[in-house]
């Protein structure tokens, strides 16, 4: 009996515990840990959004770029991280589909980490160095077959959406751009407008400042059709390709076994925080949209399906982790 009374006691200290921990959750600062070098896409959603959320949950947000291997050594950062709520990820395909696809050897599952709501999507873009001459997708196209392998195209990383979004433009357009990996989206955009490669398939907040300084020009979204954020570019039904189209998505993470009224908090907060107007403003000039999970449920059940699209894709693509 005795020993009965103790466990129960045991039981309800443990809830009281959890649920006090929960409810005075965060009182420190939380580490919003970015896969790829400051200034690309990843780094500028993060620090977009990381203001506004850290005034919902009445800690500041400290943003840590941990760039290299395709972003698998950020997620693997978060992945064995302590499940206290503490170390968030900010991911896209790449780390959640593409590596663990491509290298089974990795140091983390994407079970390892607990989704809690996309946050943002968007088309890539396809931009050129303006000194190329090339001045829409039909004369792309035509550069490079008549000078097959000639024309570089600049990545984030292999395995990142712009280096599977030339991948996909290659077999469907038939052309045979070379890629050149780079450590993040603002130095692989450097390249191009250095001239140093030609062409990118560039996240919108990595070049939508230098394609309105006329430094790069864009020849088009990746969706099928215009970018209501970008209606100025044409989409791909217009130029040609209409069987041609990729997107991407953020999201955001935390390690398995973080307690679920933590994650219920992280969630709320984080739908507050992209809900505020001035948080869309700034992406939609970036050519970000918001796009929220109803549920971090729902977001695990979009990446079930998500991830089926990545994989196949990257192995077809035959990239391999930087």
């Amino acid at each position: 009996m005795t020993h009965a009374i103790a466990s129960i006691a045991a039981l309800l200290f443990c809830g009281i515990s959890a649920n006090a921990s929960a409810q005075t959750y965060p009182i420190k600062p939380i580490r919003l840990v970015v896969g790829f070098a400051p200034g690309g896409a990843a780094d500028t959603v993060a620090r977009s959004v990381g203001e506004a959320l850290g005034r919902e949950l009445g800690q500041p947000i400290v943003i840590e770029n941990r760039a290299g291997a395709g972003s698998s050594i950020a997620a693997e950062n978060v992945a064995r991280s302590a499940p206290d709520g503490y170390s968030l990820l900010i991911a896209s395909p790449s780390s959640i589909s593409v590596n663990p696809a491509l290298n089974p050897k990795l140091n983390y599952r994407p079970q390892d980490l607990l989704p809690i709501t996309k946050i943002t999507a968007s088309p890539l873009l396809i931009v050129v160095n303006p000194a190329t001459g090339i001045t829409s997708v039909k004369e792309l196209i035509a550069a490079d077959k008549k000078s097959p392998g000639k024309l570089n195209f600049a990545s984030a990383g292999s395995g990142s959406a712009p280096h599977l979004g030339g991948a996909l433009f290659n077999q469907v357009a038939g052309t045979r751009m070379v890629n050149i990996p780079y450590k993040g989206g603002a130095p692989a955009v450097a390249s191009v407008i250095a001239g140093d490669t030609q062409v990118i398939f560039a996240t919108p907040p990595s070049v939508i400042t230098m394609i309105k300084a006329s430094r790069l020009r864009a020849l088009a979204v990746t969706s099928r059709d215009r970018s209501p954020l970008m209606p100025e570019i044409p989409g791909m039904a217009e130029v040609g390709l209409p069987e041609y189209s990729i997107s991407f998505w953020y999201g955001f993470f935390v390690p398995l076994g973080t307690p679920p009224d933590i994650v219920k908090r992280l969630f709320e907060a984080t739908t507050v925080a992209m809900g505020q107007p001035q948080v869309k403003e700034v992406l939609a000039r970036e050519g970000t949209e918001v796009t929220l999970s109803r549920s971090p449920e729902e977001f695990a059940a979009f990446l079930t399906e998500d991830s089926k699209f990545w994989a196949r894709l990257a192995k077809e693509s035959g990239a391999t982790i930087d």
